[in-house]
């Protein structure tokens, strides 16, 4: 995903950030979820319900805030292409959608901007 086409489309995200970010994975981790039998990390988020695993890094948080994440939440859990939502904690989220990993980095990315503007 090009960094410079998310930083013209979301400049209020990347103007709240105190570094320059050159990857996506600086502000979230967007991974298939799968049945792996060695991790005991994600239990909570069972992969039959939840396809997607997303993580918003401690550099997005501290940037926008508590409130904006709070917000970010309620509106992924009540979005339209959020078919379930599963809260693990502020930053962790299982969710089940058709969307591939670049629809739903735009998905975050977009409620984010309309809550940081």
């Amino acid at each position: 995903m090009n960094i410079e086409h998310l930083r013209e489309k979301y400049p209020q995200v990347f103007k709240a950030l105190a570094d320059d970010v050159t990857e996506l994975r600086y502000l979230m981790v967007i991974d298939e979820n799968y049945d792996d039998d060695d991790s005991d990390e994600f239990d909570g988020i069972d992969p039959e319900d939840f396809n997607y695993l997303v993580y918003i890094t401690e550099r997005l948080q501290e940037a926008v805030g508590e409130e904006v994440m709070v917000a970010l939440v309620k509106k992924l859990k009540n979005h339209k292409d959020v078919e379930e939502f599963h809260l693990s904690e502020i930053d962790l989220y299982g969710i089940q959608t058709a969307l591939d990993e670049e629809g739903i980095a735009h998905m975050v990315l977009g409620i984010v901007e309309e809550e940081v503007a």
